[in-house]
Formats: C-alpha cells, structure tokens, sequence
C-alpha cells in the first residue's frame, strides 16, 4: 500500500434482546441499522438469532422462514433503503430440505447495499451444551448442520469472514451479541466486540441493547501481515497428513 490513505471503514455492531415476538426484533434491529447508517456506518452487523429466539422448539420451528420469505425480505429492502452492507448472523432457515428433515437451519448472510444476497453460511458445527440444573441447550435436535464452506466476501470493510480468531488469523474479528431476558427460560449477557489483530478490543457495549462503532485500519492490517508473515510459516502438507491419519481423510 501506499498514497495517501482515504478514511478508515467505520462498522457498526448491533446488540439487541430477540424475543419471540418477530415484529419487536424488526422494530429494534431496524431502528439500531438506521442508527448505524446516520453515523455512516458502512457495515452494519446483526448477531446470531436476530430474527427471534423462541422459548420452546415447537415455537422456533414454526416461526422459521425460508430465505424467500417475507421477514427476511425486510432485511433486504432495509440494506436497499439505508444502502448498507449488512451482515445477518444467524437466521433460522427452513431450506428446501424442511418438508424431508422438519429441521431448519442456521443460516448466516451477508447482504449488499443494492439489497442482494452475496453470500450464505449455514452452520457447519452446532452447539450443544448441557449443564447440570443450570443450562440444557441441543441445536441439534432441530437443526440441519451446513455442507460447506464461504469463502470471504469483500466489503468497504475487507473481506468479512463469517468465522475467524483474531490472532491466529490476522483479521479483525467481530462478534455481535445478544443481550437480556429472551423468555422466562433464557437470557444473554451483551458484550459484544470488535478485536483488532492483535487481541485488543477496540470496541464493545456493555449489557442492554445498543450499538458500538469501530473503525477498520486496512493500511494497519497490511502492514502487520508484512512484519508478522504467520501465513508464510505453516506447512499445509502437515494438515492432509495430520487428517489422514486421524481418520478424518474424506473417503
């Protein structure tokens, strides 16, 4: 890189209380990307479940769309509307596949300011968790894990990587959350992120909804990936052999 540099990408960072209710999560979310697009965000990002959290698996079934569907669609006419990046994390997708399997999927997508879907992520590892008398949560007794891997998609704000570690990868990492009593049987606790290359936080809310803004440092990004070339470092070849011989070699 070099010339002078232009303004950094400023992103925003959406925290908000899902509930089952869909129409409050669109009136919340939707103000908060509004928000987001007067302070000239570029990108603005939406955390997993943004579309509802349901209090019983009964519930999130019914309530799952399929992406052509009509919630999603307001989504796409608000990036349209605002012409902004946004970055949906977590839909519940019923796919093709819904009237065969009954289950849904979890289903990220990145939406362009012309209101087009450029990309879908449907998750691949799912989250189960059990933890005696406290915690009891099995996404996969009702969703479908995805079948492959996106590829990054590049925004004002770099190529957006749906999952990624800061340090090991040499990216910016951003982690939208949700925050708050969703139902009587479960609650979150904010703090959502922005971490830069190195580990630091460089933005963050704390609990309760909101919105926090940080700008992306493309030109120090570059040059950190030049004085710490760990890309250079790895031996792919140890990889295939790694996985050969733990059995994880596709057949």
């Amino acid at each position: 890189m070099s010339g002078a540099q232009g303004p950094k990408p400023l992103i925003a960072v959406c925290q908000v209380t899902s509930t089952p209710d869909q129409e409050h999560n669109w009136a919340a979310c939707s103000q908060l990307v509004r928000e987001a697009t007067r302070r000239d965000a570029c990108v603005v990002f939406l955390p997993e479940a943004f579309d509802f959290i349901g209090s019983c698996t009964e519930e999130t079934l019914r309530l799952a769309e399929p992406l052509e569907g009509d919630y999603l669609q307001r989504y796409l006419s608000l990036a349209r509307e605002c012409g902004v990046w946004l970055s949906l994390g977590g839909f519940h997708e019923k796919g093709e596949d819904w009237e065969s399997t009954r289950r849904i999927y979890n289903c990220h997508l990145l939406v362009d300011p012309k209101g087009s879907v450029v990309a879908t992520y449907r998750k691949i590892h799912l989250f189960d968790v059990e933890l005696e008398g406290r915690v009891s949560l099995k996404e996969s007794a009702f969703t479908n894990p995805g079948s492959e891997m996106v590829p990054p998609v590049p925004t004002p704000a770099g190529k957006v990587l749906l999952r990624a570690r800061a340090i090991e990868t040499q990216c910016y990492v951003v982690a939208a959350a949700q925050t708050g009593q969703h139902h009587p049987r479960r609650t979150s606790f904010g703090h959502s992120m922005v971490v830069d290359p190195w580990g630091s936080i460089v933005a963050q809310c704390r609990e309760g909804p909101g919105l926090c803004f940080a700008e992306i440092d493309l030109a120090y990004l570059h040059r950190l990936r030049q004085e710490m070339p760990v890309f250079a470092h790895r031996q792919p070849r140890l990889y295939s052999q790694a996985a050969g011989e733990w059995g994880f070699a596709p057949p």
